[in-house]
């Protein structure tokens, strides 16, 4: 059981990483303007946050250059022109996909203006992950790894990700909640799971949760209280499909005087509400919250609701058939 500490105090290891620009990216295909992405980077440095991811690091060979916007690329370049020197507190962090990147486009560190290297991998992707994290390591990166889709996972698979992960200098694990699926009370035997492993190896843990069931504040805060320390957000919840944890909610609950929530009101009435109501759709919608009961990827989700369809108990039916 959790220590009522974990809750009402404030841990100085914890870090608060914005995820808005690369999940919230999948719903907009990357298309921000630069004014967007530097009064993003403002807010945060303003509010304290820790990380900035920018977007991903995507081959060029894998995806046309032309059908998504720059921040699927991430280039040094294009992360220069909005942090230039990037004199301040905030660090940088982009994405690598196993399977959709190049570990080719990823200069010394000394030369980038990247401070972190997150790889995202499946659990059958692990020694390619692990190629990547040893690559990204040796020229000078932090990294870490989310091991995605851990619902649909045999628990001895995972212990058998995390003890090759534990063996690597990957500096940080994320739990992965991808289909929104997971219940708090599930989180806190996933987190003693993960804790082994972390405690054994000398590893950070880290949690990105998905609000198909609403459950993605409530998630992150569960593994925050029993011990997870890199907590992943978005503006307004932003993200693929329902969304993720919402920055204004994680930042109001944290304790730490050093995080200040009112910048991040302030970007979303400003910038966040703006991309609404030019039609850029995510949130938590009845379609997801199927995916999410029924453990499933919510690509169905995100093609019905791009359809405009609003037949949900056929889609529902659709899906039980």
């Amino acid at each position: 059981m959790k220590q009522i500490e974990h809750l009402l105090g404030f841990r100085k290891s914890i870090k608060v990483v914005d995820a808005t620009l690369r999940d919230g990216g999948l719903v907009n295909d990357f298309y921000f303007t630069d004014a967007f992405v530097q009064n993003l980077y403002k807010t945060n440095i303003e509010a304290g946050v820790d990380y900035m991811e920018m977007g991903y690091r995507a081959s060029k060979k894998v995806f046309d250059e032309s059908k998504f916007g720059k921040w699927k690329f991430c280039s040094d370049e294009h992360i220069r022109e909005i942090v230039g020197d990037n004199d301040t507190d905030l660090k940088i962090a982009i994405m690598a996909d196993i399977g959709r990147h190049d570990k080719n486009d990823f200069d010394q560190k000394v030369n980038s203006p990247v401070d972190l290297v997150r790889v995202a991998a499946y659990i059958h992707q692990m020694p390619e992950a692990i190629d990547m994290i040893e690559d990204a390591a040796k020229k000078g990166y932090e990294t870490s790894c989310n091991i995605m889709a851990i619902s649909n996972a045999q628990e001895t698979d995972i212990k058998a990700a995390l003890e090759m992960l534990g063996q690597t200098p990957v500096d940080c694990i994320y739990i992965v909640d991808s289909f929104g699926s997971i219940y708090p009370e599930e989180m806190a035997r996933v987190v003693d799971l993960y804790m082994n492993a972390a405690t054994k190896y000398n590893k950070k843990l880290g949690i990105h949760a998905h609000n198909n069931q609403q459950l993605a504040f409530a998630n992150t805060i569960e593994a925050c209280g029993d011990g997870v320390d890199w907590l992943d957000a978005t503006y307004n919840s932003m993200g693929r499909g329902a969304g993720n944890c919402a920055m204004e909610l994680l930042l109001g609950f944290l304790k730490n005087p050093k995080y200040n929530v009112f910048p991040v009101f302030k970007f979303i009435e400003d910038y966040v509400i703006q991309l609404k109501k030019d039609g850029i759709v995510w949130g938590y919608d009845l379609q997801y919250l199927m995916t999410g009961l029924l453990n499933q990827h919510p690509r169905s989700a995100i093609q019905f609701t791009k359809d405009k369809r609003e037949d949900y108990a056929e889609f529902y039916k659709e899906f039980l058939s």
